[in-house]
C-alpha cells in the first residue's frame, strides 16, 4: 500500500473509530433509534470509502505490476484474486 493511501485510510479509520464509540454511547444512553441508525449508516458509508481507496491502490499498484510482469500465470492468479474480492465485497 502506498504511504499516502495508508495515511489517508488511517485518518479515516480513526474518525470511524470515534463514530463507533459515539454509537456505543448513543445505545447506552437509549437514544432515539432513528438517530442511532443514521449514525450506523454514516459509519458504513465511511468504511466503504476506505475500502474503495484501498481497492484503488491495490489495482493501481499490485494489479498493474503483475500485468506489466508479462507472467500469464501470475496475471490469472491476480485477476482471480480481484474477482473473488469484488464478489465478497458486493455481498
Amino acid at each position: 500500500m502506498q504511504h499516502t493511501t495508508r495515511d489517508t485510510c488511517l485518518q479515516r479509520l480513526g474518525r470511524i473509530e470515534g463514530q463507533v464509540r459515539g454509537i456505543t454511547k448513543m445505545v447506552a444512553e437509549d437514544r432515539y433509534c432513528v438517530d442511532v441508525i443514521t449514525q450506523i449508516t454514516a459509519v458504513r458509508a465511511a468504511l466503504r470509502r476506505v475500502e474503495e481507496e484501498i481497492l484503488r491502490d491495490h489495482t493501481a499498484h499490485c494489479v498493474e505490476d503483475v500485468i506489466a510482469s508479462g507472467d500469464p500465470a501470475a496475471q490469472r492468479r491476480k485477476v482471480q484474486e480481484l474477482v473473488g474480492l469484488l464478489t465478497r465485497a458486493g455481498r
